[in-house]
């Protein structure tokens, strides 16, 4: 009994040494982590001197001894990168830099990537003499050469505590892939620099114009513009008549060639605005009366005007080194032009026309959130005519001409068919003559080439354009539109696209994803240096955090909801007869695929209010409401409603999932909603 007394109290011994052992490894833990986010603070402050970062970089690129090309995988999720055809190889496509953000940090990248078409393959390219990594640069080719050249961008501290803005000027060789930096000769230096311009080459010259950069109290946004001799090998800023407008200053706006000159259209900027501010009525003053004060603000401002920008070269006999007539011009606004007005929507240039995709419209309800609208519209804009028009995908036509015609092909294609077994006999009997050579070479060619054409025909081909976002890089290469990465946003959370598409802009037959992968989660450092010692809590527990997380997992949502369809019985009709009226189609505020009851109700809880009072009055009598009651009575409309087109909208749902555009949404959701599947 004293042996069995002695071991409890060893156990309670060991028990209580066990959880000073737990708790001082937590408390150590916890120090640890609060050392290193300090560490994290003291990294991204002010005083971090980018330009050592970037010296470690040059550092480690002096690593690479030669320019090699190594295939890859497609280029890991990016924006603000460049996308460009390659002017020297119309089977190639070009991607350089750009920045990734998952909310906790910022990674920026200088690799220079090749997609061969044709292969459906990736190459990335190194090099001894390569730009730093950037993001929000500008590159274009030069009209009077296959080259290509590129200036500026930015660069951030991880945490994106400071910013770095580059000034240098690089041209690439897209042949032997060769970065050769620049340097500008003669009186200029060359644009200062900046990032969120944009570049067009024009016969001998690279026109730069805008951009912005940001200084430790504002972002400023600029419109000077500078040309580029690529003869003469200098910059020089034009003078420009004082008594002629000039566009005003922005950022990611179009910049498109023209046969004599550049033409510009929208962009981004922020300007000052005055804003009235209200003064209250001093209480206890007899004859005191409200006013009102101003102050300035910095507002969102989106251009809608177009420009353009006539340059007249020097005549044949003027002396070396003579520089252009340049002048602006302002043309009149666009013939109907994407509505509503929309920034970071791209453009690329087609044949005399410019191709436009994307795009977010921004309506600033408060100083505390803004709500956005994000776009997938395709838009060509014919650049003579001033004018735009929404381009739409054709479905593949299945109708009897279709049959018809390729019935009357069959006999055509049986005709092929016993010519090229004919001749592969005719080599079969060859090779058994020569030795066996020339049925292997007859045969090994052809295949290839069929299985590359297989390859590139068994991609998926959608009939909806791809998710709306903005900020999406864009390139032509045969006739053919790319379309790689792009931003989308939901509440405070940001997400970028890993994919590329094409649509072939004569045929308009279809989306085809050339690749496409899975969003990365959001990141916020915070709560992730806490979820570990929420674990630890969660472990110490027991038995009771398991109860409390079973209760947890009740959902107060309905777990059964009324059909979005009501039964009504025809006039005039049998009895058992029915027309089925959909919850979408009366006049009544809808909500959107993958919008969840709170957003739908923030959209719209000023028109649900405002049918409550519209029934209130119809009341016989004087109703008298306070205005909590009527938003308590405008959720609920809002509820029912929501919950009525449920159905409806979830089929609407499922075929935007089929077209890959249903992760963006869950993976939005899935830290609100402490939950790994998807939204609904």
């Amino acid at each position: 009994m004293g042996k069995d007394k002695k071991s409890k109290a060893e156990d309670k011994k060991a028990v209580k040494a066990a959880k000073a052992a737990k708790a001082e490894k937590k408390a150590g833990k916890r120090e640890k982590k609060q050392s290193s986010k300090n560490k994290d603070v003291d990294s991204d402050a002010e005083s971090v001197d980018l330009d050592t970062v970037l010296a470690q970089y040059a550092k480690e690129q002096e690593q690479y001894h030669a320019i090699t090309e190594e295939a890859c995988d497609p280029p890991k999720p990016r924006t603000s990168a460049t996308l460009i055809a390659n002017p020297a190889n119309e089977n190639e496509l070009f991607l350089y830099g750009g920045e990734f953000f998952n909310g906790a940090t910022a990674q920026f990248y200088n690799d220079l990537f090749v997609y061969n078409i044709k292969q459906d393959t990736w190459k990335k390219i190194t090099s001894p003499n390569s730009p730093l990594p950037r993001s929000g640069h500008a590159w274009c080719r030069g009209a009077n050469t296959k080259d290509i050249y590129l200036f500026g961008g930015e660069f951030s501290s991880p945490k994106q505590g400071t910013f770095y803005h580059y000034n240098d000027f690089w041209r690439l060789d897209p042949t032997n892939r060769d970065w050769a930096r620049v340097e500008g000769k003669g009186k200029a230096a060359g644009p200062p620099a900046r990032s969120g311009h944009r570049m067009v080459g024009f016969k001998q010259y690279i026109i730069l114009f805008g951009g912005f950069q940001d200084t430790s109290a504002t972002t400023k946004y600029l419109n000077d513009l500078w040309i580029y001799d690529c003869v003469n090998f200098s910059w020089h800023a034009p003078k420009l008549q004082a008594a002629r407008a000039v566009p005003d200053a922005r950022s990611s706006f179009t910049f498109l060639p023209h046969e004599q000159g550049a033409v510009l259209y929208g962009g981004y900027s922020r300007v000052k605005t005055a804003v009235g501010v209200k003064q209250q009525q001093q209480k206890g003053k007899k004859g005191g009366s409200g006013g009102s004060s101003s102050r300035m603000v910095l507002k969102p401002r989106v251009h809608e005007d177009t420009w353009f920008l006539r340059i007249i070269p020097p005549f044949s006999d003027a002396p070396s080194g003579a520089l252009p007539t340049v002048s602006w011009e302002r043309r009149k606004r666009p013939a109907n032009p994407p509505n509503p007005p929309r920034a970071g929507a791209t453009m690329t240039f087609h044949k005399g026309r410019g191709i436009l995709f994307g795009g977010v419209h921004d309506i600033e309800e408060s100083e505390e959130g803004i709500d956005s609208e994000f776009f997938n519209q395709l838009f060509v804009w014919n650049i003579e005519r001033n004018r735009y028009m929404s381009l739409t995908l054709r479905r593949l036509k299945t109708n009897a001409n279709k049959r018809a015609a390729q019935q009357s092909n069959i006999s055509r294609r049986e005709r092929g068919r016993a010519d090229e077994e004919e001749l592969l006999a005719n080599l079969k009997a060859l090779d058994l003559k020569a030795g066996g050579s020339a049925i292997a070479d007859a045969e090994d060619g052809p295949s290839e080439l069929k299985e590359q054409d297989e390859k590139i025909s068994e991609k998926p081909r959608l009939y909806e354009f791809p998710h709306p976002r903005f900020n999406a890089s864009l390139a032509v290469q045969s006739d053919t539109l790319y379309i790689y990465g792009g931003t989308f946003e939901k509440g405070d959370r940001e997400f970028t696209f890993d994919e590329l598409w094409s649509i072939n802009l004569n045929h308009l037959d279809g989306v085809v994803e050339i690749f496409r992968r899975e969003l990365q989660d959001w990141q916020d450092s915070e709560e992730e240096a806490e979820s570990e010692d929420e674990e630890d809590e969660e472990a110490e527990s027991g038995d009771e955090d398991e109860d409390r997380s079973e209760f947890a997992s009740v959902s107060t949502a309905p777990t059964s909801v009324s059909s979005p369809t009501i039964s009504k019985v025809l006039p005039d009709e049998d009895p058992g007869t029915t027309e089925v009226i959909s919850a979408l189609t009366d006049t009544l505020p809808h909500p959107r695929p993958f919008e969840s009851l709170r957003d739908f109700y923030a959209r719209t809880s000023e028109q649900w209010q405002t049918i409550v009072a519209d029934k209130l009055n119809e009341k016989v009598g004087p109703v008298e409401k306070t205005p909590k009651e009527i938003k308590k009575a405008a959720f609920e409309r809002a509820e029912e409603k929501w919950w009525d087109c449920r159905e409806e909208i979830r089929a609407l749902e499922d075929e935007q999932e089929t077209a890959g555009i249903g992760e963006v949404v869950s993976l939005a959701d899935k830290a609100a909603l402490g939950s790994t599947g998807r939204r609904r």
